[in-house]
């Protein structure tokens, strides 16, 4: 059993900044990718950021260049900074860890950008 530990989400104002944090515990031995989804009311879940132990990096294009993924891989975490947000970054953000290529996810966390 994978279990994962999201914290930080909450109200933040346009064009704010935001800090998401997971820690991975349990059966982690062979964790690979971690990162962070998001789904909004309404549409499919899809990727934010991702990051290797090794540190190669995915973003999505809608995130890309106001967004920072890191990880500390002898601590099992994985932050993502995201900056200037905007109401359409409303949504709930899941934590996923790639343990011996099977996603685990957490439960999630809502972020709400609202005035």
């Amino acid at each position: 059993q994978v279990q994962l530990v999201e914290s930080g989400g909450g109200l933040v104002q346009p064009g704010g900044p935001l800090r998401l944090s997971c820690a991975a515990s349990g059966s982690i031995v062979g964790i690979n990718t971690m990162g962070w989804y998001r789904q909004a009311p309404g549409k499919q879940r899809e990727l934010v950021a991702t990051i290797t132990s090794g540190g190669f990096t995915n973003y999505a294009d809608s995130v890309k260049g106001r967004s920072t993924i890191s990880r500390d891989n002898a601590k099992n975490t994985v932050s993502l900074q995201m900056n200037s947000l905007k109401p359409e970054d409303t949504a709930v953000y899941y934590c996923v860890a790639v343990v011996r290529f099977r996603p685990n996810w957490g439960e999630g966390t809502l972020v709400t950008v609202s005035s």
